[in-house]
């Protein structure tokens, strides 16, 4: 049995991403909520536990609380941001307002002497977001980190097993951040690090055949990773009872429709009905430029789609999709996290389905978790590493109102963009590339004449979590060849933009 550590969500963006870090060092973790009693934590046998960040005060009167039987149970416990400071609250210390906040990047001061810091330069650079923070340690702790505006950037029982982190070691901005984790997993709690994706894989199958029994599944297939890595899964799972349906809004990469109906008929066959919708779509977003009311109209025709096509098919019982991680946090469905945008396929099960469950297998990974499983799975590499693809696809890589022509102006652009890049041997070094129809038009000059066209903006991003996100820093020779080409192939653009902002502040997706 693999050692397992629990992370209790407080409603922080960056829970998934500690998870994924104690992933990371193959150590099972399980993110439950808050509110989860500490009998049902110790029927887990956890190595350790971790509080999760969150944007709540702790001083608030509704603010979210664990139970203080949890700082008794004889695990350590690790509490990072809001989680320090509520350690430190319910065991009598002292939060207050910070007279600076700090956010982003600042130097920490360490005391590399302790169990968490052993073997680290003495100041690092660590990614700070508080406007909070402790100004009188609990009884039996001790200060080990500080920063010129903040002297508890970190505290430490060691005789309690309890420990304090004011900045974010999962961020990948924080220098040794996942040695800090390392410290804690395998020094302070004793962990292993034994736990391998086939794991996972071995148990989502028998999670699934659990909630399925004899029952039929519907699939919503993109066509993309995560969905695809589903349908392998499912098919794993329960063989023939899985039926997917592939719906076409019209706004997918070019060639990608036939691209999808031969991987999933031919590489990878299962039962696949194909629905052209694409005018139905373009006439319910007609005139449409907000993006949020795009995706839930998007969202709501997907489910108007399913349902006929799901009346076709006869009685079936579950609704399968691809939903993951980075979707359910910015779409707000963590606990206490707000909304950055919302997802078609996040919210729950849409009662008018009328299934009896919703099968989300993948909602605990991240995208290069997913593509890890996707080839523990057998899936082919060339499948499992395509470029992620947001659910409402090309209609949300268009800033403003939606026609067909502006769509195309998109999809031609960025056939070129991932044509150069896979040219010019990036494609691997780049974690996401796509063309964006900015809104903006421009005066030019096209030949001897005067033109007043679209500006295109090339979005290139790294990443391996894709919660943080710097820009690809793309050869000038290649982005030269993208735009001239472009600009020469494509009526109706004269301007070619490369955004160079990264995440955060800005989405990786304009809209």
């Amino acid at each position: 049995m693999a050692d397992t550590v629990i992370i209790l969500d407080f409603g922080g963006q960056y829970t998934q991403l500690i998870a994924r870090r104690v992933r990371q060092a193959k150590v099972l973790s399980q993110v439950l909520p808050y509110w989860t009693k500490p009998e049902e934590i110790a029927a887990l046998s956890p190595k350790g536990i971790i509080l999760s960040g969150g944007p709540a005060s702790v001083l608030a009167e509704d603010a979210p609380r664990c139970a203080a039987a949890l700082f008794e149970m004889g695990v350590p416990v690790l509490g990072i941001c809001y989680g320090m400071q509520l350690m430190a609250h319910m065991l009598s210390g002292h939060v207050a307002a910070a007279s600076s906040r700090e956010y982003g990047l600042r130097d920490v001061r360490l005391n590399n002497s302790e169990k968490l810091f052993q073997g680290l330069p003495e100041q690092l650079s660590c990614w700070m977001s508080h406007t909070y923070q402790v100004e009188m340690l609990p009884a039996g702790f001790r200060a080990t980190a500080s920063t010129d505006t903040c002297p508890v950037a970190a505290m430490a029982d060691d005789q309690r097993g309890l420990y304090g982190l004011q900045f974010h070691p999962e961020v990948t901005h924080t220098q040794h951040g996942n040695d800090i984790l390392k410290a804690f997993l395998f020094e302070v709690c004793g962990c292993k690090g034994d736990w391998q994706m086939a794991d996972f894989a071995k148990q989502a199958v028998n999670d699934i055949r659990d909630v399925v029994g004899d029952g039929k599944v519907l699939l919503a297939l993109s066509g993309g990773v995560d969905s695809s890595v589903v349908a392998a899964l499912l098919h794993r799972a329960i063989g023939d009872r899985l039926h997917c349906v592939f719906v076409d809004h019209g706004f997918m990469r070019k060639d990608e429709p036939r691209m999808v109906k031969e991987v999933f008929t031919r590489t990878f066959p299962v039962t696949l009905v194909a629905v052209d919708a694409a005018d139905r779509f373009m006439d319910k977003l007609r005139d449409v430029s907000d993006p949020e009311r795009k995706r839930k109209i998007i969202g709501a025709e997907f489910v108007a789609v399913f349902r006929e096509e799901a009346a076709k098919l006869g009685h079936l019982d579950h609704f399968a999709q691809g939903t993951i991680y980075p979707d359910v946090i910015e779409s707000g469905a963590a606990p206490g996290s707000t909304v950055i945008k919302s997802h078609h396929n996040v919210g729950g099960l849409p009662k008018e389905l009328g299934f009896t469950s919703l099968i989300e297998p993948l909602r605990m990974l991240f995208k290069d978790e997913v593509r890890e499983l996707g080839l523990v799975l057998g899936l082919p590499a060339d499948m499992v590493n395509r470029q992620p693809f947001p659910g409402p696809g090309l209609a949300i890589r268009v800033v403003g109102d939606l026609t067909r022509d502006k769509v195309a102006l998109v999809r031609e652009s960025d056939a070129i963009l991932r044509e150069e890049v896979a040219k010019a041997g990036l494609a691997g070094d780049i974690s996401q590339y796509f063309t964006v129809l900015t809104g903006v038009r421009s005066v030019g000059v096209m030949g001897d004449e005067r033109s007043y066209d679209h500006a295109i903006a090339i979005r290139a991003v790294t990443t391996d979590d894709f919660m943080t996100a710097d820009w690809a820093r793309i050869p000038y020779d290649v982005l030269a060849l993208v735009s001239r080409r472009i600009v020469n192939e494509i009526k109706g653009i004269n301007r070619v933009l490369f955004d160079v902002t990264t995440k955060p502040p800005a989405s990786i997706e304009w809209e």
